[in-house]
């Protein structure tokens, strides 16, 4: 609800909570599957990559990066230039807003996988996967929050 408030576009339709159930769109993959995400701190895969370069924990003003280079999604024909901007764009505004929310309840982002697709008849780009405690590494203080426990507190 809070990305379609503010007008990013998504494969989702409603949601029971209470029921565990959510309706979506059908959407198609870039590709076989193309995760965009949007850093933060430096932990994870970006430190045992950088690590030569980065600290552990080092902020990152919302790095994004894709599973497969600019180059080669282009090349390859998976994205267009124009279509690379677009994802990076609204990895970078999806992810601000999602650090907005935990930042009102004392929980830091580090880091956040967004997945997207085409919808529609237009085909137009859109967020087409779940943002949960699932897909990103949050903080409370020092103390990693553990999946569950973050999908709680984000649900308080």
């Amino acid at each position: 609800e809070v990305l379609k408030e503010n007008h990013i576009p998504t494969h989702y339709v409603d949601a029971n909570l209470m029921e565990g159930t959510m309706t979506v769109q059908p959407a198609k993959l870039f590709g076989k599957g193309l995760e965009v995400i949007c850093r933060y701190r430096a932990v994870g895969s970006f430190l045992r990559r950088y690590g030569l370069y980065a600290e552990a924990g080092q902020p990152l003003d919302g790095f994004v990066e894709f599973t497969l280079k600019e180059d080669a999604l282009v090349m390859l024909g998976i994205l267009t230039a124009a279509e690379y901007k677009t994802l990076k764009d609204l990895t970078v505004k999806v992810s601000h807003l999602v650090k907005a929310v935990l930042r009102t309840k004392g929980i830091e982002l580090y880091d956040i996988k967004l997945e997207f697709g085409r919808i529609g008849a237009d085909q137009s780009i859109a967020v087409i996967d779940e943002i949960s405690g699932g897909n990103m590494r949050a903080y409370q203080g020092d103390k990693y929050l553990e999946p569950l426990v973050l999908e709680k507190l984000i649900l308080e």
